[in-house]
């Protein structure tokens, strides 16, 4: 049975992709070796880490001075690693609690500087994007998290900030085009949009960095990955080449703009069931909900049935539906990959549901 992946991350990839990245594991290129086993330093993966650099800049649209890196360690290593690079000591940053992992940003940066969290919908337990907040002009930067992959909230408009803004876009990054220049830094994990998980991906503008005093180990200063092409040690080799195909693809298939009408149609088709469905009500404010991760539940009245509605997905090879313990019901993650097939083959499913139950 074909299987309909919702699943949060690692996530879906396009089905070309992991055909293509298959054959990469048997023989790479018809050079007789596996790609697992291929020197990083040899000429075959210097030109996929060289092309999916390219690539990524050209989707994208950055313009110069802005350098992309490949790292190792997720999303979450970020979390410091960003206020190491940027953040003095003595020296203040601002914050958008908007979520479990902006909460752990948060918690992660006042190890290096003083940190003002500036608005926060913890309390409410993130179910909204706070909109009424100022930035310090004094703030070396802003960081916010674009998309809220636990709750299903959604930056949809960027915050204008008189300081760069520094995001975390593991969960929507390279689902929507954007305007690069307001940016001093984006960071993403790969297992959601981008490819398998072992690569995190890191944009920084140049001038960002080297105006921090405390001493920087080698492998935590960005500076040293830029000098190195992002090959001063062993680089996650397969992560990276499969997000090379990912970002082909990307391309082929309309880039950025294509990606977000997409998303879009995914969304609208998914949120409609679940407003005008009486067995469903979603957990988020309308104006904030992801595109990426939908959130829901049963109706008040309906929360019993809710093991029997998991257990008819899973009968029918749906994957990945089971919300967040944070948040319970259901979460369907529906990244740039997933087939919109996948969505109406689920809204049937609760219609159907729906009836059955009265």
């Amino acid at each position: 049975m074909k299987k309909h992946n919702f699943s949060a991350g690692p996530a879906i990839l396009p089905a070309p992709v992991i055909k293509e990245a298959a054959r990469a594991v048997a023989n790479y290129g018809g050079s007789g070796l596996s790609l697992l086993e291929m020197s990083h330093r040899g000429p075959e993966f210097t030109a996929i880490i060289e092309e999916a650099t390219a690539l990524m800049k050209e989707i994208i649209g950055l313009p110069e001075g802005y350098q992309v890196i490949w790292l190792t360690g997720g999303a979450s290593t970020q979390f410091y690693q960003v206020p190491f690079n940027l953040l003095d000591n003595g020296e203040t940053a601002a914050y958008l609690d908007t979520g479990t992992w902006a909460n752990k940003a948060i918690k992660e940066a006042k190890g290096f500087g003083n940190i003002e969290v500036v608005a926060s919908s913890k309390e409410q337990n993130y179910t909204f994007i706070p909109k009424k907040f100022s930035v310090p002009k004094h703030a070396k930067y802003f960081h916010i998290t674009s998309n809220n992959t636990i709750f299903g909230t959604q930056l949809h408009k960027f915050p204008k900030s008189p300081v760069p803004l520094v995001c975390d876009m593991s969960s929507d990054f390279l689902s929507r085009p954007f305007n690069p220049e307001p940016f001093g830094l984006i960071y993403a994990g790969a297992q959601k949009n981008l490819g398998p998980a072992g690569t995190t991906v890191v944009i920084v503008r140049e001038d960002m960095l080297g105006k921090v005093n405390r001493y920087m180990p080698t492998m935590l200063d960005y500076r040293t990955f830029i000098k190195e092409q992002s090959l001063y040690n062993t680089p996650p080799v397969y992560p990276i080449y499969v997000s090379m195909l990912t970002l082909r693809w990307i391309k082929k298939t309309g880039g950025l703009k294509a990606m977000h009408r997409r998303a879009k149609a995914r969304a609208a088709l998914l949120y409609n069931e679940v407003d005008q469905n009486p067995l469903f009500r979603g957990t988020t404010a309308k104006e904030d909900r992801s595109t990426m991760n939908a959130c829901f539940v049963m109706s008040d009245k309906y929360t019993a049935l809710e093991d029997e509605f998991m257990k008819l997905c899973k009968e029918n090879g749906i994957v990945g539906l089971k919300g967040h313990r944070s948040v319970g019901g259901f979460r369907a993650s529906m990244y740039n990959a997933l087939p919109k097939a996948s969505v109406a083959f689920l809204v049937e499913l609760m219609q159907d549901f729906a009836k059955r139950k009265g």
